[in-house]
C-alpha cells in the first residue's frame, strides 16, 4: 500500500505543481504586461504652449496630403504666438465703463509689445465683431490700442479685456491658416 500512496502523492502533486508554475509564470507575465505598457506610455505635455500649438498645426499640415508645402510658413505662426504671449502677460490694460459695455485701453511701453497689441487686438476686433452679441470697435493709440465692447455688461466687465481675447473658437483655424501661408500674421 505504500507505492499506492507514493504513486497517488506523485499523481496529485504534478497538477498542483503545475499549478503553482502557471501561477508564478502568469505573476510574471502580469510584471511584464505592467512594465511593457509602461513603457508605452507618451508623455503628453509638450512643455511649452507656443512650442505645442506649432507641434500641433505642423502634425495637421503632415497628415494632409494636399498640404501645398510652398506656401507653409511656420515662421509667422511663430511670431503670431509671439504676439499673443506678448499681449497676454505683458500688456497694460486700463478699463473704463462706457454706456452699454467698456473701453479697454492697452499698451505697453515696451515697442515689440504695442507692435503685438496692435496687431492682435485690430485683427481680433475685426474678426469677432458681433459675434454673441459682442460689438467691438478698435483703434490704433500711442504705445498700443484702444478696444470698445458694447453689448452684455455683466458678461463684458465678467470676462475683461483678456477674456474678450480669448473669445471665440477661431483661434485654432486662425493658427492652421497663418501655417498654411494664407493669412496674414496678426
Amino acid at each position: 500500500m505504500r507505492i499506492g500512496f507514493i504513486g497517488l502523492a506523485l499523481v496529485l502533486a504534478g497538477p498542483v505543481a503545475g499549478q503553482q508554475m502557471d501561477h508564478a509564470a502568469h505573476g510574471n507575465h502580469t510584471m511584464h504586461d505592467a512594465a511593457q505598457q509602461q513603457t508605452q506610455q507618451q508623455a503628453q505635455e509638450t512643455g511649452q504652449s507656443a512650442f505645442a500649438a506649432i507641434q500641433e498645426i505642423v502634425g495637421l499640415l503632415q497628415a494632409d496630403p494636399d498640404t501645398d508645402w510652398s506656401k507653409v510658413d511656420i515662421d509667422a505662426l511663430r511670431q503670431h504666438l509671439v504676439d499673443m504671449d506678448n499681449v497676454t502677460l505683458r500688456a497694460v490694460v486700463k478699463n473704463q465703463p462706457i454706456k452699454g459695455g467698456m473701453t479697454f485701453l492697452v499698451s505697453s511701453e515696451q515697442e515689440a509689445v504695442s507692435a503685438s497689441i496692435q496687431r492682435m487686438v485690430l485683427a481680433h476686433a475685426a474678426v469677432m465683431d458681433g459675434v454673441d452679441g459682442l460689438y467691438m470697435r478698435a483703434a490704433v493709440q500711442p504705445n498700443g490700442a484702444v478696444l470698445d465692447v458694447k453689448g452684455d455688461e455683466v458678461k463684458i466687465k465678467a470676462l475683461g479685456f483678456f477674456g474678450i481675447m480669448a473669445t471665440g473658437m477661431h483661434h485654432q483655424a486662425h493658427h492652421l491658416a497663418i501655417a498654411r501661408g494664407g493669412n496674414p500674421r496678426h
